[in-house]
């Protein structure tokens, strides 16, 4: 029986939550995730979570933050005046907003706290420092991507 690898392409779903149970994203009524395991396109968690699975296996695996998204970095939290808004915006904790850094770049940001004079921002990942659960269900491995040796 074959079990994935780093280096398979795999296809598997998954319902993604919190440890409060909240979830926060799922494959169901979708097409299953499809990456390659160890290609660094999914959390580092993830990747060592599904390797050593056969297809139609069913588990479920913790993340801790530190192979997620990472703890909050206290540098991506900025004090912002409230002048620096548009003129009749609404703002309340939690709304996601998209920032410009003026040079071409745009993050997504959270309010997190607003005071007199300026509002707080969050451009952290909304996942950083949080500890992760999924339940995963391979439905298929591909097998590696395709390598051109020399004679």
């Amino acid at each position: 029986m074959s079990v994935v690898k780093s280096g398979d392409t795999i296809r598997i779903h998954y319902h993604g939550r919190l440890t409060t149970g909240e979830t926060f994203d799922s494959s169901a009524g979708r097409d299953p995730l499809e990456f390659e395991v160890g290609s660094g396109q999914v959390i580092p968690g993830f990747d060592l979570g599904v390797t050593g699975m056969a297809v139609g296996e069913k588990k479920t695996i913790e993340i801790p933050f530190a192979e997620a998204y990472g703890p909050i970095n206290e540098a991506m939290l900025i004090e912002m005046p409230k002048e620096r808004f548009p003129e009749g915006m609404e703002i309340e904790i939690g709304t996601p907003l998209m920032m410009s850094d003026g040079q071409g770049q745009t993050m997504q940001v959270a309010v997190i706290s607003i005071q007199e004079t300026t509002v707080t921002l969050d451009a952290n990942h909304p996942l950083a420092g949080k500890d992760l659960i999924f339940d995963l269900e391979l439905v298929e491995i591909k097998g590696g991507s395709l390598i051109i040796l020399p004679d």
